[in-house]
């Protein structure tokens, strides 16, 4: 059984999570798993000099749960507990693909993670500017709620150290803008996949 892991990284607020579900309904067999869904207990999150909360990084999170997920799914997509997208009709043009599984992985922090490094096929990454992701991330509501100053003090600069270590240690990332439509970048990430499918029916 053929399969294909795609990672979709990103900022905070960048449209990873709405991105990966338009993509799940429109590609055959696909699998969304997603890494908010391994945080650990606020119990058990960090809590730095400032008083902030430390979730912004790799201890904040089950990891090695969430690669045991994505193995266990790469070994048994049919059967795993990673939940599968509800695809409309497949188009005509992929048909011939049904064969293959597609996992999409989604999360802020997907290539920090040596062991998580070996499983990708595809790594797509969402970049917004601060101003604007400031913006979005003040307009959402958080569980715990963001303390006054939690942006600045924890959220970007954790976001930027990331992504310095990211560029430095991986390769072959296809960034994306996310200031653009979400038309725009469904379209510029599905007809990628598609084509990265139809090579491997060949």
């Amino acid at each position: 059984m053929k399969v294909l892991v795609i990672g979709l990284g990103g900022v905070t607020n960048g449209g990873k999570t709405t991105l990966a579900k338009q993509l799940g309904k429109q590609l055959p067999n696909c699998s969304i798993l997603s890494q908010d869904d391994f945080f650990k207990p606020e119990s058990e999150v960090e809590i730095d000099e400032h008083g902030f909360k430390q979730y912004d990084v790799l201890h904040a999170l089950y990891m090695e749960e969430m690669v045991a997920s994505i193995r266990s799914w790469m070994k048994n997509p049919t059967g795993s507990c990673v939940s599968t997208a509800e695809s409309k009709s497949t188009p005509v043009n992929l048909k011939s693909t049904e064969e293959v599984h597609i996992l999409i992985a989604e999360g802020f922090l997907l290539y920090n993670y040596e062991p998580l490094n070996e499983v990708w096929d595809k790594r797509y990454f969402l970049t917004i500017p601060y101003e604007e992701c400031k913006r979005r991330r003040s307009a959402r509501v958080y569980q715990p709620a963001d303390p006054p100053g939690y942006f600045d003090g924890h959220v970007w600069p954790m976001y930027l150290k990331h992504k310095r270590e990211m560029e430095e240690n991986t390769n072959n990332i296809v960034y994306l803008d996310g200031t653009k439509s979400e038309e725009d970048l469904f379209s510029h990430v599905y007809n990628d996949i598609v084509q990265e499918l139809e090579t491997r029916k060949k």
